[in-house]
């Protein structure tokens, strides 16, 4: 890779164009912090709740609805993430931020206090609409603040948050539900929301002025969302309530087809449509979409279904399970990390991340090859290499999305890129159950893997996992393909530099 002498990370005179000091290393630092709390709010909600669910169904006397809990915060999380772009696009991101806070912490307290299943869901619903854009604002803060050459080294940072808060959460929400009480798991985003909102307050305020006249494409925003709905119902019905090919299931496929067909018409007819065609047709965007959902949805998909394979195949316990997936997320990420600061170092920052797939495609096919009669140590070894090469796809991805849009899009294309993540997560992480099930002869749903655990066949599960892997390492191929068609532009130096366009 071809070296380069870094540029002062923060010497960016335009900046302070509108007569506003600029921003030295503490207040960056400052505001940092704050947004990284504001990102594990969401990220760690998405984790702690699974490990108390048990507890919570015998609490309310309700299991068969437990699954709510989690799919009532993915739907309106991911439906919202968008319109929460282009609303910082609009505002700016501090007030878009802080409102997003402000109704993650209404929605903990309405969880924490909830009398009921049902109240419980409509709570997580609420929780789902305040966090849904959390992770996205924090990005185009970033985005806003610091030159594109030097943002990758803080998307590490944020990567780090994510795979702390996946390896974190499940410890905390059990903890919480077998020694003290479940409601604790939405108690603790109360001290640190507040935390989040008063760090970030201040010092957000001495942002350069983000404020851009557009219009919110409410109709746009309604058919995209109720698209997303309606898949994301069928991804979580589909092999759980109902077959794959029952009426409901189908009848859900096909509403979210026909939405986004009228969503793709929308954004064709509308004169500011929620996403717009000049960020939907930036070829970096499109193929920086594509490659982060292909590796963020397998990040995801793995994380779930591999502790199933430790623990009905090497019949490790729980807890040793746990252990053994660490390696996977600290790959993610070194990896991250690494990469996001060797970004600032080098011209061809592409490389890095097909490199980095490269290996990842290599160790899941060894996997694929060996799932039968492998040793847990060589297990854990390729997990962690192949969590490395995937984390070096995420910052790359980020940046380079927001290196390729103006100042007045980066809250949209961050969002985008956002949303198709959460999409690729979804799709492929039901694609994987679906091959555990199909393949192992289990029955339909998570309690039919909990089940396997028991009453499968070790051979026939470490087979529906070879071609788990196989199908992991496909995926990364397609995420591979897309960074090489990627285009490689030039990382800007000042934050309010025109970008290279189309």
């Amino acid at each position: 890779m071809d070296a380069r002498t870094p540029p002062e990370p923060f010497a960016d005179p335009a900046s302070t164009a509108d007569g506003r000091p600029q921003l030295d290393h503490s207040e960056i630092r400052t505001i940092l912090i704050g947004v990284m709390l504001a990102m594990l709010l969401s990220a760690l909600d998405q984790t702690i709740v699974a490990t108390a669910l048990p507890t919570i169904g015998l609490a309310f006397g309700d299991v068969a609805n437990l699954p709510w809990i989690v799919t009532a915060y993915l739907l309106t999380a991911t439906a919202v993430t968008p319109l929460t772009g282009k609303l910082a696009d609009i505002y700016g991101p501090r007030p878009v931020l802080l409102a997003g806070i402000g109704l993650f912490l209404v929605g903990s307290v309405a969880c924490a206090l909830a009398p009921g299943m049902f109240w419980l869901v409509l709570a997580r619903a609420l929780q789902g609409i305040g966090g849904g854009g959390l992770i996205s604002l924090a990005q185009t803060i970033v985005g806003v603040m610091i030159a594109p050459r030097e943002r990758g080294r803080y998307q590490g940072y944020f990567a780090a948050v994510f795979i702390s808060s996946s390896i974190a959460g499940p410890v905390l929400g059990g903890f919480f539900a077998e020694h003290l009480h479940w409601s604790l798991i939405f108690w603790i985003n109360v001290p640190l929301g507040i935390l989040a909102a008063l760090m970030s307050e201040r010092a957000l305020r001495r942002l350069p002025p983000h404020h851009h006249k557009h219009r919110i494409d409410l109709l746009g925003a309604l058919l995209m969302a109720s698209a997303t709905v309606a898949l994301l119902l069928a991804l979580s019905w589909g092999g759980a309530r109902f077959a794959w090919l029952s009426m409901p299931v189908i009848s859900l496929i096909g509403a979210s087809v026909l939405l986004w067909s009228l969503f793709g018409v929308r954004v064709a007819t509308a004169e500011e449509p929620l996403l717009p065609l000049s960020v939907l047709g930036n070829q970096v965007v499109r193929t920086g979409v594509v490659a982060a959902a292909f590796a963020m949805g397998t990040l995801i998909g793995l994380s779930i279904e591999i502790p199933l394979y430790l623990e009905g195949v090497m019949h490790l316990t729980a807890s040793q399970s746990g252990l053994a997936l660490i390696p996977l997320m600290a790959g993610v990420v070194v990896g991250a990390t690494g990469t996001g600061r060797a970004m600032a170092r080098v011209i061809h920052y592409k490389r890095i991340p097909i490199f980095g797939l490269s290996i990842s495609i290599i160790a899941l096919g060894v996997l694929t090859l060996v799932a039968t009669g492998l040793h847990v140590g060589v297990l854990v070894v390729l997990l962690g290499v192949a969590g490395i090469g995937l984390g070096t796809v995420l910052p790359v991805s980020t940046v380079a999305i927001q290196n390729a849009v103006p100042l007045a899009q980066i809250g949209t294309a961050t969002a985008a890129m956002n949303f198709f993540r959460s999409l690729g997560g979804a799709v492929l992480t039901a694609g994987f159950g679906a091959l555990v099930i199909g393949m192992a002869g289990g029955q339909s749903g998570g309690l039919g893997e909990r089940l396997l655990l028991h009453h499968g066949d070790d051979r026939m599960l470490a087979t529906a996992f070879q071609w788990v892997f196989g199908a992991a390492a496909l995926a990364l191929v397609g995420a591979l393909i897309a960074v090489l068609i990627m285009e490689e532009r030039p990382l800007r130096t000042s934050v309010h530099a025109t970008p290279v366009m189309d």
